[in-house]
């Protein structure tokens, strides 16, 4: 592994950026967007231009994370998880806190032309979405240190993420586009969880009350099988309810890797818990690929 001293600039932006993470703004896009489809609202501008928002409020909340827990004391030395590049030393909180900020910047101007297409209704959203990105590990009431991390992400990364990319292009909104955006939001909770029960011993230690901290090891396990078995299920609720054939069913296929993680979680800590990370992260956006094509062939 590299030495601090000798990564470079880009490679410690990329380091930032995080790029494991990124899955989590491509899935309940693509699945916001095969809904649009099958219903013959397929729109291609704004569903690039909800890809476009969705990644860099993903990218713009890494940063603030990593800001935010450096001006807070929360990261130091002992912290098992990705390098954080301000608490390293690889870029200047100064820096940092530009680059979050150019990036929400670009978010927003993404936003106008989604406010132009989709009315008030996407104003409202991408301004509670920015708060709300900010707020997750800034401000004077931190919402990942309130143990309301998992109900944030669930809301803005799988109900917000999936509904308004749909809404962009449909100009309107289904029940079952509500539905689709469930399993969505809960595997990418789960990505959250599997970090938080990674960190739970140092967080705990400096006072950060993220969920995995106030329920525990075993509760914080529980909670991430549940996560998962629930993505499942929610399948033949969306066959039952919904015009679709058992193509629906695909997302099955990533039955196996989600079994192996949720292994590891039940038996496995400390930094091992990376591998988990990464592995939860992948079956979130097979599960969601795999969804928005059983949605497309289900038309």
């Amino acid at each position: 592994m590299k030495s601090h001293t000798s990564i470079s600039q880009l490679h410690a932006w990329l380091l930032a950026i995080r790029p494991k993470t990124l899955p989590a703004a491509v899935a309940p896009v693509a699945v916001g967007t095969a809904m649009a489809y099958s219903d013959n609202f397929f729109a291609a501008l704004p569903a690039c231009a909800a890809l476009m928002g969705s990644l860099l409020l993903q990218i713009g909340v890494n940063l603030a994370n990593d800001y935010f827990d450096f001006k807070k004391g929360i990261d130091d030395v002992k912290r098992l998880g990705p390098v954080r590049v301000t608490q390293s030393g690889l870029i200047s909180p100064e820096k940092v806190k530009a680059g979050m900020l150019v990036t929400f910047f670009l978010a927003a101007l993404t936003g106008i032309y989604l406010i132009m297409v989709g009315g008030l209704p996407i104003f409202a959203v991408g301004v509670a979405s920015i708060l709300s990105a900010l707020a997750y590990s800034g401000g004077p009431y931190p919402l990942a240190s309130h143990g309301l991390g998992d109900l944030f992400v669930f809301i803005f990364f799988g109900l917000v993420a999936v509904c308004g990319t749909y809404y962009v292009q449909a100009l309107t909104l289904t029940p079952l586009v509500v539905l689709a955006s469930v399993p969505v939001g809960l595997l990418i909770t789960a990505i959250l969880v599997v970090n938080n029960l990674r960190d739970i011993q140092t967080d705990r230690k400096v006072g950060k009350r993220t969920l995995a901290v106030i329920l525990g090891v075993t509760g914080s396990r529980i909670e991430y099988v549940l996560l998962l078995a629930n993505s499942y299920l929610i399948l033949l609720s969306l066959w039952l309810t919904g015009p679709f054939s058992p193509w629906i069913f695909l997302p099955l296929l990533s039955l196996f890797p989600a079994v192996k993680t949720s292994r590891m979680i039940l038996n496995e800590s400390g930094p091992i818990l990376n591998e988990a990370l990464a592995g939860t992260a992948k079956t979130a956006l097979v599960f969601s690929l795999l969804l928005s094509i059983g949605i497309i062939l289900s038309g």
